[in-house]
């Protein structure tokens, strides 16, 4: 991210503000992990800022996933940080940081087979108090756990509306579709009340109007509010819906601009675009 710096060591961003935690919830700094001697990141850094659809884009092997898995607790760093609203997350577990408000899709996506659609989503919303048993099966407390899973409910069926999966709400999950299942990994996640959702691969293997469909759910959800850091191969498709691309080689970040100045780039054309644009 380029830009000024003031007294406060805070990054201008604009030209005429400075960046704060609520403009930039996500930042990655200096973040480098090696496995069995191969460097896989190195020496990534970024911030995703407020309400934006950014993609993070780079050949198979550029350290896409694994930055990922880095920035939502799968792995551990070697070195570098993971900020999230302003707190460091680094080495939390994912659980923790989910809890935080930082959630992420899989490329494969990851839901419980022999549960039905329902279930899975009724499974995600996070502060359940009825998880504890003596909860559910004390006098007062039970009704509070009663009065919960009622809204939990009311707020499954508006998500899986909103995605127009509500007519497979019975469905066991093992038989859903490959684009079916990217809906509801996304419902569920949506369900953990985000504030940044990471994205792995949303639209592979599924069809272009399920992919529009993803689409305009996504723009709906960043009209919201809500932010997005999304990998993607397919390049037409993050330059024509992102508005800031950043591009990682060799586990490193390449360039980091607008769809614009990362077309024009002469490092990403001859790394990353094979001379096309």
């Amino acid at each position: 991210m380029s830009g000024t710096t003031d007294t406060t060591g805070e990054t201008d961003i604009t030209g005429g503000g400075v960046e704060t935690e609520s403009d930039v919830p996500l930042k990655v700094e200096g973040l480098r992990k090696t496995f069995g001697g191969i460097t896989a990141v190195d020496d990534v850094s970024f911030g995703v800022e407020k309400g934006t659809l950014t993609g993070l884009i780079g050949p198979n092997g550029a350290g896409k996933s694994t930055t990922f898995n880095l920035i939502t607790g799968m792995h551990d760093p070697d070195s570098g940080a993971v900020r999230f609203n302003g707190e460091d997350i680094t080495g939390l577990a994912p659980h923790e940081i989910a809890n935080r408000g930082l959630a992420r899709t899989f490329q494969i996506a990851r839901e419980l087979e022999e549960m039905t659609v329902l279930e899975n989503m009724m499974l995600a919303p996070k502060g359940q108090i009825g998880e504890a048993l003596w909860r559910s099966i004390t006098p007062g407390v039970r009704d509070n756990v009663q009065r919960q899973e009622t809204e939990q409910l009311e707020r499954v069926w508006e998500v899986l509306d909103f995605f127009e999966i509500d007519h497979l709400a019975d469905e066991y999950a093992g038989n859903l579709s490959g684009g079916q299942r990217k809906l509801l990994e996304m419902a569920r996640a949506l369900l953990t009340d985000p504030d940044v959702l990471l994205l792995d691969e949303p639209f592979a293997g599924v069809n272009p109007s399920l992919e529009n469909r993803l689409l305009d759910h996504i723009h709906e959800l960043r009209a919201e509010g809500y932010t997005f850091l999304i990998v993607e191969h397919d390049m037409d498709l993050i330059m024509e819906n992102c508005e800031r691309v950043i591009v990682m080689h060799q586990g490193r970040v390449l360039k980091d601009g607008t769809p614009a100045e990362v077309k024009a780039s002469d490092d990403v054309i001859e790394a990353y675009l094979g001379g096309e644009v």
